[in-house]
């Protein structure tokens, strides 16, 4: 058995298929994990969700803010982004059954040495404490206040933790850090503006994996979400969002040994 993590696939399914295949990827003895973003700007969201669905247990994958963002508009929550891709996902006769398996994902999964998440851990959180944060975020987003949950989800405040936040604003700055941090500051106040490269960091600001004393630095996070990073790979970090999308790479890491599976992409879908 070989567990494949793999970076953000973005309804580009075809760029999938070709990298499972690259990894001779066996759904019966095989697992996948998916760091998140499954939908949206690539053109095969609705492909994407349910084959990822279907694979069952062999596949655990975390939310990112594309995958939130569908659940916001199909609420009728949000205000179409320009460009997105989710027409074929809302319009979809098996809409009500794909949008709640996808709200029934976790936001942060842990296992062994490993912690998945889209984004990243604020440098106040273990792994284990940032995996009970999530379990808060996931009962209230799969139980009768999902709604109300997703109609208070959409801003940036507070930017920073604080053990005594409460309601919409603990959760939403658990979410915004899981799925849309890249940069914070030394005592844990995010950025959530910037989106350049690890050398673009505001003043007073570093990569979020970067801060001197972050208390989950003894657990391999693996994430992805960061596109200008690029493929990343550390002791303790694994970063896999190569920009398929974007018309780089889709790439996958065999935890059990990193070997490194890449296939090369091209507006979104992969050249063969």
């Amino acid at each position: 058995m070989a567990t494949y993590a793999i970076g953000d696939i973005q309804g580009c399914l075809d760029s999938l298929l070709l990298l499972l295949d690259r990894c001779r990827f066996d759904r019966d003895r095989d697992r996948l994990w998916l760091v998140g973003d499954l939908v949206n700007r690539g053109p095969r969201s609705l492909d994407t969700l349910r084959f990822v669905r279907d694979l069952g247990p062999a596949a655990t994958t975390v939310l990112g803010n594309h995958d939130l963002y569908l659940l916001m508009v199909a609420a009728g929550l949000d205000r179409r982004g320009k460009g997105d891709t989710l027409d074929e996902v809302l319009v979809a006769p098996d809409r009500v059954e794909l949008l709640d398996w996808l709200r029934r994902q976790k936001l942060c999964h842990l296992e062994g040495d490993f912690c998945l998440v889209h984004a990243g851990l604020l440098p106040q959180w273990t792994a284990a404490t940032a995996r009970a944060l999530a379990a808060e975020v996931e009962a209230v987003l799969q139980g009768p206040s999902c709604a109300e949950f997703l109609a208070n989800l959409w801003g940036s405040e507070p930017l920073s933790w604080s053990d005594e936040l409460l309601g919409w604003s603990r959760l939403r700055v658990i979410v915004n850090a899981m799925t849309r941090m890249r940069f914070c500051s030394l005592s844990g106040a995010m950025d959530l503006k910037t989106k350049g490269e690890a050398a673009d960091a505001p003043a007073g600001h570093l990569p979020w994996f970067d801060i001197p004393g972050r208390r989950s630095a003894d657990t391999v996070l693996i994430i992805g979400h960061w596109s200008a990073l690029g493929l990343r790979i550390e002791d303790k970090l694994l970063a896999l969002d190569s920009g398929c999308f974007w018309g780089r790479h889709l790439s996958a890491v065999r935890l059990e040994d990193r070997a490194v599976f890449q296939v090369e992409c091209s507006n979104g879908e992969s050249q063969v």
